[in-house]
C-alpha cells in the first residue's frame, strides 16, 4: 500500500451507519488515550453555536449519549433549540465520524444507574458546581465542594436533579476516512423512510 491509511468506499461501509460506527471505534481501542471524547456543537435559537469536547457515555437506543448538568450552556442551549452535533476523530487512524440529530434528555433511570456509579468526588462535584455561572475565585468552588462533602458525609450522594443524561438520535451521519494528498475518504449516510441512504462525497 503506498499510504498509511486504510481505503474507505462504498463497498467497505455497512449499510447501516450504527455498525459502521461500532466498526470504527471498535477498531480504535488502544489506538487512542481517550476514545469516548467527543466534540458537542450546540446552538441557541438563533442559531448562535458554541462547541466543547464531552465524553461518550452511552451507545443505544438508537443514539448515543452524555452527561451534563442541565442548567449548563449546552443544557441551556437544548432546552431552546434541541438540534446538536458530534463529532469523534480519531488521529492514528486518520479517521472522523459526524452525526447531527436530535436530542432529548434520557429517562431518569439511566442518570440515576450512570450517576451511582460515578466516583464519589465527581458525584459531590456535580452538587457544588453551578455549572457554567461566574465565581468569583477557585478557593470559593473549593469551599463549595467542601461543604457539599459535609453534607453527604456517611451517606450516599444523590443524583441532584438538574443532572443527567442526553441522547443525540442521529438524521446524519459522516465516514471520513484521511487519504494521500488531502484526497479523502467520505460517506455520507442520511436518513430515507426506515432505513438510510449513503452515497460518497467529494473530498
Amino acid at each position: 500500500m503506498s499510504e498509511r491509511w486504510i481505503p474507505f468506499d462504498m463497498i467497505d461501509s455497512h449499510e447501516d451507519p450504527f455498525e459502521q460506527f461500532s466498526v470504527w471505534y471498535n477498531e480504535a481501542l488502544g489506538e487512542m488515550r481517550e476514545r469516548e471524547a467527543i466534540a458537542l456543537v450546540t446552538a441557541t435559537a438563533d442559531g448562535h453555536p458554541t462547541a466543547r469536547m464531552v465524553l461518550l457515555r452511552y451507545i443505544g437506543d438508537g443514539g448515543f449519549g452524555w452527561y451534563s448538568n442541565y442548567e449548563s450552556r449546552k443544557g441551556r442551549d437544548l432546552e431552546e433549540n434541541p438540534n446538536a452535533a458530534i463529532l469523534w476523530y480519531c488521529e492514528p487512524l486518520g479517521r472522523q465520524i459526524r452525526i447531527e440529530g436530535t436530542v432529548a434528555k434520557m429517562i431518569a433511570a439511566n442518570s440515576d444507574e450512570y450517576f451511582a456509579s460515578r466516583p464519589r468526588g465527581h458525584q459531590v462535584g456535580a452538587h457544588a458546581s453551578q455549572q457554567s455561572r461566574p465565581i468569583g475565585t477557585r478557593k470559593m468552588l473549593e469551599e463549595q465542594v467542601e461543604e457539599a462533602a459535609l453534607r453527604f458525609e456517611g451517606t450516599e450522594v444523590p443524583r441532584p436533579g438538574y443532572w443527567g443524561g442526553y441522547l443525540l438520535t442521529p438524521t446524519a451521519f459522516e465516514f471520513w476516512q484521511h487519504r494521500k494528498d488531502r484526497l479523502h475518504d467520505r460517506i455520507l449516510y442520511t436518513q430515507e423512510g426506515d432505513g438510510w441512504r449513503r452515497e460518497r462525497h467529494c473530498p
